[in-house]
């Protein structure tokens, strides 16, 4: 270990260890964008299940309270990192956006030039959404649909979903206020005010302190994987900061870290977490907490993340909610049967998500997935 060796980590408590530096077993923030801004972004296509990462990692906060950040532009959904939906926080969508968006535009070139989204199209289409939310409009992706087909722009075979991500990653259009159950786009520099731009290597050295300090520990690789940057970006990225953290190699991985942190032991944890839950999918090798056995058991095949029961940082099975007029419905399944301790610990983690739904809970836990 470097600097110091106030910390032995060992490959069983990695998942112990990211729970804590993921503010999930350990709580220091007080607003749903802190906790987003800590993170650093969030994978966010499960609307309703990004919500509940918020939440989970702040206590005694509501799925309304969450949504109330997000009306108000202080939580913004939108495509960068990877080219899927993240939270971020209003603070960092520039320079997040600056940094990694070339690189998910250079590996979309390809589908649209099969989708006959040439550059020109694209501007064509962007100005149209330009003038359609001019003024603080917040609109429906359908009602933007209908504002495209006007223009006699097709928008089937998936063409809307590249236009609209492209807009995204052009800085153009980020989300706006939900409407009922409806999301809506914005402009994003009428939504957020503009900041200024931040040269490369700060972007860099930033997003790589946010990321060790929050989702430590982690390699290099696992750095790669998350921010969606090159290679030698990564690897730039990490040397500027290292000298912040502490490291650990294990297996011949090498896993960087805060000095601050702490590894718990001795005590049982249990947490509902959420489908595509950064303690899981932030990672290239999640191994420390999903074993290679289990993998598919909590992720499809087709890249599905399934929200998971994590016990002393290691998945042991998944969970599925049905929200009905009084209650929440949680169904478990385990990967093995489990003890009544076990059971009572998840039926005792229930019961924040129906708080933080405004509803009592209810526990179905007769399923075991072998």
């Amino acid at each position: 270990m470097q600097r110091g060796d106030s910390i032995r980590v060992t490959h069983p408590q990695l998942g112990q260890q990211r729970l804590f530096s993921q503010r999930i077993s350990q709580h220091r923030l007080a607003t749903p964008a802190e906790v987003v801004r800590w993170m650093g972004a969030m994978q966010a296509q499960d609307y309703a299940m990004v919500k509940w990462a918020v939440g989970v990692r702040l206590p005694h906060s509501t799925d309304r309270g969450v949504e109330t950040a997000v009306n108000k532009g202080e939580i913004i959904r939108t495509h960068l990192l990877r080219p899927t939906w993240h939270l971020v926080s209003a603070d960092d969508i520039y320079w997040l956006l600056d940094l990694t968006a070339p690189r998910i535009k250079a590996s979309l070139k390809t589908r649209h030039r099969e989708l006959g989204l040439s550059e020109a199209v694209m501007k064509q289409c962007q100005t149209i959404i330009e003038n359609a939310l001019s003024g603080g409009r917040h609109l429906t992706r359908e009602a933007l649909i209908a504002e495209l087909q006007k223009a006699n722009i097709a928008t089937d075979n998936n063409r809307a979903s590249h236009i609209f991500s492209r807009a995204e990653l052009d800085s153009v259009i980020c989300s706006g206020q939900v409407k009922g159950k409806k999301q809506t786009y914005a402009l994003l520099e009428e939504w957020v005010p503009k900041t200024s731009p931040l040269p490369k290597e700060e972007a860099l050295a930033r997003l790589a302190k946010r990321y060790f300090t929050s989702h430590g520990p982690a390699t290099l690789q696992d750095f790669a994987w998350w921010s969606g940057l090159t290679a030698g970006d990564a690897r730039q990225a990490l040397a500027s900061v290292q000298s912040d953290f502490v490291s650990e190699t294990i297996d011949s991985q090498t896993y960087w870290f805060t000095n601050t942190s702490t590894v718990q032991s001795g005590q049982e944890s249990v947490y509902l977490l959420p489908a595509f839950d950064e303690l899981i999918i932030s990672y290239k090798d999640r191994s420390a907490s999903l074993p290679f056995e289990n993998h598919n058991k909590a992720v499809s095949n087709n890249g599905m993340f399934w929200p998971i029961i994590v016990v002393n940082g290691h998945v042991t099975g998944t969970w599925k909610r049905t929200i009905k007029k009084d209650k929440v419905v949680v169904e478990t399944t385990y990967f093995n049967q489990p003890d009544k301790t076990t059971t009572n610990l998840v039926e005792k983690a229930a019961q924040p998500f129906g708080d933080f739904l405004e509803k009592k809970v209810e526990i179905d836990d007769t399923a075991v997935n072998h």
